[in-house]
């Protein structure tokens, strides 16, 4: 099974990515010292994140999933800094 997922961080922000083995346990890629600058090392102590799966197929092609992980990363704005840890495709305002 193929998936796109959404990562939710104890301050809200949000990681967007994808899984082409189906692994449920698989939570991505994010810039981990970004996120431990944003919730501080006391949160990181205790730490509690929700993974959403956004989309799913058990056929979708490779290019398939990469094209649909990039339009949920525009479309939640997952790679704007004040909402997210997605570095790429990088933010353009407007």
């Amino acid at each position: 099974m193929r998936h796109v997922y959404r990562i939710t961080y104890p301050n809200g922000k949000i990681y967007v990515g994808m899984d082409l083995t189906g692994t449920s346990l698989y939570f991505g890629s994010p810039r981990k010292a970004y996120i431990a600058a944003d919730l501080g090392p006391e949160a990181c102590r205790d730490l509690t994140i929700r993974k959403e799966i956004l989309w799913e197929s058990e056929d979708a092609t490779e290019a398939e999933v990469r094209a649909l992980e990039r339009h949920f990363i525009e479309t939640t704005r997952a790679n704007d800094p004040a909402i997210g840890y997605n570095t790429w495709p990088k933010y353009t305002e407007g």
